[in-house]
């Protein structure tokens, strides 16, 4: 997938600083990002910082010869999916908001067709100064979105409304505005398995596995909002239900779960995320077992294979990706579980690791197709690594599997 390009413009506020930690969120998502600062943000940040964080040059003179040869005012107007202007002081508002253009980042806002997002930050009283409200109201005729500031203690010492929003914030905000564009699965049919089963041995026991559900459950929900149907088959996890999907299912043995997916197939994309208990108790006990019973012992038998069911079923889903928990080998034991199953991809997580991988938030893969690794995944957020295998994996393998230019 292409990279979404915003141009970011700091303006002159103490709130500058927070725009750092803004960058970063932003480049770690993927973000392309071009800066460009304001004489008065200079004051609080420095080029250094900001370049370094984004990996470009940063941008400031609309008279420097070098800075247009490179890139341009107009090309920075044109150049980009969104423009950030976080934060933005009231001189800046003022100005943009009459079509004054005496510096960088001016210019390029009345050159620019772009769509703009404009977070304010400055003193409550400067905010709802008459001249600030009737500046804000130009600007949004203009199609500039202008945002809210959060309440607060602000660094004058006064307290109200005036705070910048918080970079996270700005950056849900971002993705939100992406994601409404992003149709990159659009009109493919998914299912997704996610969570563990769970095979009781009597009435009050069973046993199951660490698995939580998040990374199924985030590949499921990042799938629908590029625009797939998806149809989630999830084991018991502590995870609500997910909005943007209307086929849920929720099951709790192997066998329920075996059954629900056979029923839901064909389908043109398979992902097998769930922790599935190769074994299910074969003398379950209908009554408590008692703890003084001396004669306790388990026989069990093995569950059906989900994955290398479906993945050599006569209504085979075009492209079929497995999950691999490994604490050992990890290379070795995912592709012979990829020749096993016959899956087209096999996505392997280091689970040796405890702060990574089942349970927790943060998780890495090494993915391997026909026997040999094809990509590795640093440690990141189970949200992140979905966009990411999405998008750079499985969407390039499935238009290869239904034709490119179809998706």
């Amino acid at each position: 997938m292409k990279k979404k390009r915003i141009l970011l413009i700091i303006t002159g506020s103490i709130a500058a600083y927070k725009s750092i930690y803004l960058i970063r969120l932003l480049k770690d998502a993927g973000f392309e990002l071009n800066c460009i600062t304001t004489r008065s943000a200079e004051k609080f940040i420095t080029h250094l910082t900001v370049s370094s964080l984004t990996g470009n040059k940063v941008y400031n003179d609309l008279f420097s010869l070098d800075d247009e040869l490179e890139m341009g005012h107009i090309k920075l107007a044109k150049e980009n999916d969104l423009i950030l202007v976080a934060p933005a002081s009231a001189n800046f508002v003022s100005k943009i908001s009459h079509g004054l253009a005496d510096d960088l980042a001016s210019s390029v806002m009345l050159a620019s067709n772009t769509p703009t997002f404009i977070f304010p930050a400055m003193n409550s009283n400067m905010l709802n100064n008459f001249f600030t409200k009737k500046n804000f109201m130009r600007l949004k005729k203009a199609g500039i979105k202008i945002f809210e500031t959060n309440p607060g203690e602000l660094a004058c010492g006064d307290v109200g409304p005036g705070r910048m929003k918080e970079p996270k914030e700005i950056f849900t905000i971002t993705e939100e505005f992406f994601k409404q564009k992003n149709t990159l699965f659009k009109g493919v049919s998914a299912l997704v398995t996610a969570g563990p089963t769970q095979e009781s041995i009597d009435p009050v026991r069973y046993f199951s596995n660490h698995s939580s559900g998040k990374q199924g459950y985030a590949l499921a929900e990042q799938l629908a909002d590029m625009g797939a149907n998806v149809c989630l088959v999830s084991g018991p996890t502590k995870i609500h239900k997910p909005k943007n999907i209307r086929n849920f299912i929720q099951v709790k043995t192997a066998e329920e779960m075996f059954n629900k997916c056979l029923k839901n197939i064909p389908k043109d994309l398979f992902i097998s995320v769930a922790a599935v208990s190769d074994w299910k108790i074969k003398n379950y006990s209908k009554n408590k077992i008692k703890k003084n019973d001396k004669k306790i012992s388990f026989e069990l038998t093995e569950n059906k294979d989900i994955l290398k069911f479906i993945s050599t079923h006569n209504k085979r889903p075009r492209l079929v990706v497995g999950f691999a928990a490994e604490t050992n080998d990890i290379e070795k034991n995912s592709i012979s579980k990829l020749k096993r199953k016959k899956c087209d991809l096999i996505v392997a997580n280091n689970i040796s690791n405890k702060k990574i991988g089942m349970g927790e938030d943060m998780n890495s893969a090494h993915i391997y197709n026909n026997s040999r690794l094809i990509s590795t995944y640093k440690k990141m957020s189970k949200i992140d690594l979905s966009k990411k295998i999405l998008t750079e994996i499985i969407h390039p393998f499935l238009e290869k599997k239904i034709g490119k230019g179809i998706l």
